[in-house]
């Protein structure tokens, strides 16, 4: 049996022994009184990284997303986001669920919204319209770009002339950060609230962070007990997302390096298109002009020892992360290889 690579998504990583080693060692509280000490330390660590006044550790993205959305909207709002983006496209629907909003989605491929588009979607003031509660952004986008600060804040802009705040999906602001060549917290900067990830790119087992006010984090402090995300002794995950600041922000680079030798590797495979604009952070996109059937590619390279993804909307997504070294970029472009010419 081939060992394993797996190339299907960067939340796959494992938490090695110095992190598990943190983990066993934490001191720990009841989070919900608000006594945890790690997950205090955590939350304050990650405010003042992202240059917030408050943070609040979630279960997941997903969860910090829903709660920006219940904590700045009022049922019957409006939200207006780019299509796709993970709160449009992998959410479940739960901003309707939850918060009782309508997404407003506007064409955005590689999550560049266009201020003017955003401008023109904003409800004015009448009796028979919804208000506009709220613009989400996300920044790095699920397509593999980023969006420069000065397209981030030309929406963040259109959004304070209205009065609107913006939360941002900054699942992986980090490594957002690295392909700009910019601070964390001025990315931040743009939105009102932001969540960032643990479990992606910097390795922990579990966990999200969602920052913002101390006004705004209280609210929904209070939300995410009304979602059922009060957690108890959970400064053993808390230490993990320590773990992870402390050593696996820097090493994200590594990653999207390696993004680009695989995808450089896998460029000249016969009917394998790499979008070569999408290759800013640890992801490479790609389209395939193959004979065979997806789940049939899948399934054998799954027996050469590599785990994807099947394509999403005719997209195939490969992304590296901390488990994934150099010889493992070889490898997965030797078993592409194989696949696509045998």
């Amino acid at each position: 049996m081939h060992e394993i690579r797996d190339l299907r998504s960067d939340t796959v990583t494992r938490p090695g022994q110095d992190m598990r080693r943190a983990m066993a060692q934490a001191p720990v509280g009841d989070d919900v009184i608000g006594d945890d000490p790690t997950v205090c330390e955590l939350e304050r660590r990650a405010a003042a990284l992202l240059g917030k006044e408050a943070a609040l550790f979630v279960p997941s993205g997903t969860m910090g997303n829903q709660l920006a959305i219940f904590t700045h909207t009022v049922r019957g709002n409006e939200v207006i986001c780019g299509k796709p983006c993970h709160i449009q496209e992998h959410e479940v629907g739960a901003a309707a669920i939850l918060s009782g909003v309508t997404l407003v989605p506007i064409p955005a491929p590689t999550g560049r919204l266009d201020p003017d588009q955003v401008a023109a979607e904003i409800r004015s003031p009448d009796i028979h319209h919804p208000e506009t509660g709220l613009i989400c952004l996300e920044c790095a986008h699920s397509s593999g770009a980023v969006q420069t600060i000065e397209e981030l804040q030309a929406v963040a802009q259109v959004a304070r002339e209205a009065h609107i705040p913006v939360h941002m999906d900054g699942a992986r602001i980090f490594n957002a950060a690295l392909a700009l060549g910019q601070d964390v917290a001025r990315i931040a900067a743009v939105a009102d609230s932001v969540m960032f990830c643990l479990s992606k790119g910097l390795g922990a087992p579990v966990g999200s962070l969602l920052c913002g006010t101390e006004e705004f984090v209280a609210k929904a402090r209070k939300g995410r007990k009304i979602f059922g995300g009060g957690m108890r002794q959970v400064g053993i995950l808390a230490a993990a997302g320590l773990y992870a600041l402390d050593h696996n922000v820097e090493r994200l680079a590594e990653d999207h390096e390696r993004a680009r030798r695989l995808a450089e590797k896998l460029s000249d495979l016969p009917g394998l298109h790499v979008f070569e604009d999408r290759l800013d952070i640890n992801m490479v996109w790609f389209t395939l002009d193959s004979s065979m059937r997806d789940e049939e590619i899948v399934t054998e390279l799954a027996q050469r020892g590599l785990f994807v993804y099947p394509p999403m909307h005719g997209e195939w997504r490969l992304v590296t992360h901390l488990d994934i070294d150099d010889e493992d970029i070889d490898r997965a472009a030797a078993a592409f290889r194989a696949v696509l010419t045998r």
